[in-house]
Order: C-alpha cells, then sequence, then structure tokens
C-alpha cells in the first residue's frame, strides 16, 4: 500500500493516480482524501472534481440567481393561461402559470422585483410581493410566480416540490371532475358513463336559476336581469350588470314551483351517478341568503358532497346563516387570496369545507398553511384548479403535503392534446388519480411544440420583456 501511495503521489503519476481513482469509484472519495498530506490541498481539489464529476448536482443553489422572465399565453387550456418561465444564471429554468382569465401583466410587473434574486429564498421573496397581489385574478401573478420559485428550488436542490413543503402524506391525488353539459337526460346520462369509464371517483355538477330563467312560475324579479349570463360583464341590463352584482342584491327568488324543478332535476342525476360517488354542485346564481337555504333544504335528499359559493365568500355571517340552516355542506374559497381571508371563514365556523384555487391562494406554501389551519379546526379542503398541467403539478405538490385534502378540480378533462401541454409525466391522470411525480421541482417542462399550437391569438411566444426589468416604485409598507 505505502508503494501504491508513494507512485499515485509522484508528481509524474497523475494519469496513474486518475485511473486508479476511476476504478475505485466513488469509494475512492475517502481515499483522495488521505493525498491532502502527500500533495497538498490543490491536488485535493483537482482529486474531488474528478472523483465528483458524475455526481448529480443541478445546480450550486447558493449561487443561484434569477435573470428573466417571460410569459406566453395559452388559450384553451381549458381558459386563458399565461405561462410563467423564469430564467436562471446556471441555466435552470422555473415554469409557472397566472391563473386562468387573469392578465400576464400582473407578473411582468414582478419582474424588476425578482432579478438578481435567489430563487431558492421562496417564502422571503413571497413575503416581499405578496402586497402586489388582490383577491381572485388580481392574485394570479404573485401565486404563478411562487410556482416556479418551488420548480427551481426543488431543481436546485434536486428534489420534488412538495419535499421542500415538509413531505407528503400521500403518492396519489384524487381529482373531481365537472360534469359535462347535455340537452336531455339521456345525453347527460352518456357523459356520466364516459366520466366512470375514464376512472373518475368523485364529480361536480352546475346547476342553478339560470335553468329556470324564461320557465312561467319558477322565479320572482328575473325578468329584468339576464340570468342566463352569469359570467357575462358586457351586458349592463335594465337594473345593472346581473354577472357584477352581488346575491344579495338582485332580490330574485326561487318560487315553490322552481325549487320543485331544481330538485326534480339533482334527483334524476343522482339517479344516474348513484350513490356511491360522490357529487358536488356548483354555479347556482345570484340571489339572497333565504333562497339559498330553501335550496340547501330542497336538494338535501341527495347527500351532494358540498353545496358550492351560494354567495360571495366575504359574507362571512350569511354564510354562517346558511351552514347553520341546512345539513348540505358549504364550501367557498376559490377567490380568495391569503390565508387570512379563510381564517375568518374558519374561525367563525361559517362553512364546513375551504376551497381554495392555489393560483389565487398565494401558491404552494400559503395554501398548504390555509390547510392546515383548517385542519387544526377540523375543516377539510377541497382544491378548485382550471389551469394547464403546469399550474395542475403545482397542486397535486402541495395536496400531496397537506393532510385534510380530499379532492382536486380537473377542469380540462375534454381538451384534446391537454396532457401533451407538458414532457416528464405520461400520463398525467390514470383512472381519476395523479401519481406524485418524484422529480425535481414541480417535475414537468413545458413541451413547446404542442403548447405553441394553444398560443392566444396574437400573442408572443416567451419574447423579451426587458421594459419590465426596472422598478419605479418604492415598495415599503410602512415608514
Amino acid at each position: 500500500m505505502k508503494n501504491i501511495f508513494s507512485r499515485l503521489s509522484s508528481p509524474g503519476n497523475a494519469s496513474d493516480r486518475r485511473d486508479f481513482i476511476r476504478n475505485a469509484g466513488l469509494g475512492g472519495l475517502s481515499l483522495g482524501m488521505m493525498f491532502d498530506k502527500l500533495g497538498g490541498p490543490h491536488v485535493v481539489d483537482q482529486e474531488l472534481e474528478f472523483i465528483t464529476q458524475k455526481v448529480n448536482r443541478d445546480s450550486k443553489p447558493a449561487e443561484l440567481k434569477i435573470t428573466d422572465m417571460r410569459i406566453a399565453v395559452l388559450q384553451g387550456v381549458p381558459f386563458t393561461s399565461p405561462i410563467i418561465r423564469i430564467d436562471t444564471n446556471q441555466g435552470l429554468v422555473g415554469w409557472g402559470e397566472v391563473r386562468d382569465g387573469a392578465s400576464a401583466n400582473y407578473a411582468l410587473m414582478l419582474k424588476s422585483r425578482l432579478l438578481g434574486k435567489n430563487p431558492c429564498n421562496v417564502e422571503q421573496i413571497f413575503k416581499q410581493i405578496k402586497q402586489f397581489g388582490g383577491q381572485s385574478r388580481a392574485a394570479g401573478g404573485v401565486c404563478g410566480v411562487e410556482m416556479a420559485l418551488w420548480d427551481l428550488a426543488g431543481k436546485a436542490y434536486n428534489v420534488p416540490a412538495y419535499q421542500l413543503l415538509g413531505g407528503k402524506y400521500r403518492d396519489f391525488i384524487r381529482l373531481y371532475a365537472d360534469t359535462p353539459e347535455a340537452d336531455t337526460y339521456e345525453g347527460f346520462a352518456q357523459n356520466m358513463k364516459k366520466r366512470r369509464d375514464q376512472g373518475y371517483t368523485f364529480l361536480k355538477m352546475d346547476f342553478g336559476i339560470g335553468m329556470l330563467a324564461d320557465q312561467p312560475g319558477m322565479l320572482v324579479n328575473a325578468n329584468n336581469w339576464s340570468v342566463k349570463r352569469q359570467w357575462s360583464d358586457a351586458e349592463p341590463g335594465k337594473l345593472g350588470n346581473y354577472a357584477n352584482t352581488k346575491h344579495p342584491f338582485t332580490r330574485i327568488q326561487v318560487t315553490k314551483k322552481g325549487l320543485d324543478r331544481l330538485a326534480e332535476h339533482v334527483g334524476k342525476v343522482r339517479e344516474i351517478v348513484g350513490y356511491d360517488t360522490p357529487l358536488a354542485a356548483d354555479h347556482f346564481g345570484h340571489f339572497d341568503v333565504n333562497t339559498a337555504i330553501q335550496i340547501g333544504k330542497a336538494v338535501e335528499p341527495f347527500r351532494l358532497a358540498w353545496l358550492e359559493d351560494l354567495v360571495p365568500w366575504f359574507y362571512t355571517d350569511q354564510w354562517k346563516q346558511i351552514s347553520d340552516a341546512i345539513e348540505t355542506p358549504t364550501l367557498t374559497g376559490e377567490d380568495i387570496y391569503l390565508k387570512e381571508g379563510f381564517k375568518k371563514l374558519i374561525d367563525a365556523r361559517a362553512v364546513d369545507m375551504i376551497h381554495p384555487d392555489l393560483a389565487s391562494s398565494g401558491g404552494l406554501l400559503e395554501t398548504k398553511k390555509i390547510g392546515d389551519y383548517a385542519e387544526e379546526a377540523g375543516i377539510p379542503m377541497a382544491m378548485h384548479f382550471a389551469g394547464s398541467p403546469i399550474s395542475m403539478m403545482a397542486n397535486v405538490h402541495c395536496a400531496a403535503a397537506t393532510e385534510n385534502f380530499v379532492a382536486l378540480e380537473h377542469h380540462g378533462v375534454d381538451v384534446v392534446g391537454w396532457e401533451d401541454l407538458v414532457t416528464g409525466m405520461k400520463p398525467i391522470v390514470e383512472k381519476g388519480f395523479v401519481r406524485v411525480p418524484e422529480k425535481p421541482g414541480l417535475g414537468v417542462e413545458l413541451n413547446e411544440e404542442v403548447a405553441k399550437k394553444f398560443l392566444k391569438k396574437g400573442a408572443t411566444w416567451f419574447a423579451p420583456t426587458d421594459s419590465w426589468n426596472t422598478r419605479d416604485s418604492a415598495d415599503r409598507e410602512w415608514s
């Protein structure tokens, strides 16, 4: 052994030394340390670099810096979704997504606050930019950036994002799928059979006063409102815009005949679905607390998983009135930004379940904090989602790391090519579940060839955004 060391430590035998360590494999690492005395620190540095050249090190996390942020707006995935790409000085790329229906500018305005920062300091950066988010779509920029930061941090440390959130409670994430509409119950039954054949074990349907409009004797005070245009803010109407008028202020009521019709509809759907499958309900229309309670009582025999967004989320006292009056679980939260709004509902015991949309609620870590707070109060968490696979994987990692998680919405079930928007995971959805990925970060990469086919008309493909590089405002919130 002494002769071997003498030969290896000789200045003229560098080639022999490298061959010896190569043959020894990584086990030579400890042997290489012995050269400290034989060849000095410089030799040790060379040997360590050589020995570890095949070790997977995605980056040097402490030296990672954000160098650029660009955006491409996709359409029909299933709605409009701006995709964020954050570049770094080490070649790592992080992917995020602004919430469906939100402006890309909500994210671009944050670029000047991100340049030069280490993306691994996710919580620190989030605290600095969260003041620029608001409720619902206005939160999309902050949340999309937060997703991309976790993607980068996971890639830098070569671990999946859920591991950075504290580990996982489950290996599979259960999805719930919206029920596709049809003109007849026979058509609806066929659609439901399709969902069952796809393997979904949790479903959601839309029903509400829109289906009663224009039918005599069903509604009171509805003629002067555009009841069938719940999501259109383009039509002013005689009394105002129905879509933008908060529920209690329309003064629309449902008659006994209308309540019976709604109950009949839900009953037929329940017959088609059966009672083995959880069935939730959403999109009821704009009416007051009294009507919400009446509808809730009318459908109680059908054991729905929850009634969603009966009134706006910020009416805490009204939610408590409804929840105390009916037996079917109540749920809201897809438009709430940050945990404070959820805490009010949870502390007041105003809802039976919470329903954050990670692309509005604050991103992965904030949504986990929201879920953890609800868990301590004994309240389950379902998750709202209507975006591309990038945002879905952010939801999947958060759901895996949150104990009281129930199910995650999937709004793009019928979008042809949806799963092909990304690479790294195939299939994404299998029999109504998503396996939690073990790859670094979010676990997927944008498939640019496919994604370009979904590029919004007139939008650019990750074009330079230099006009957003310079800050033009002081951000400190205190003096």
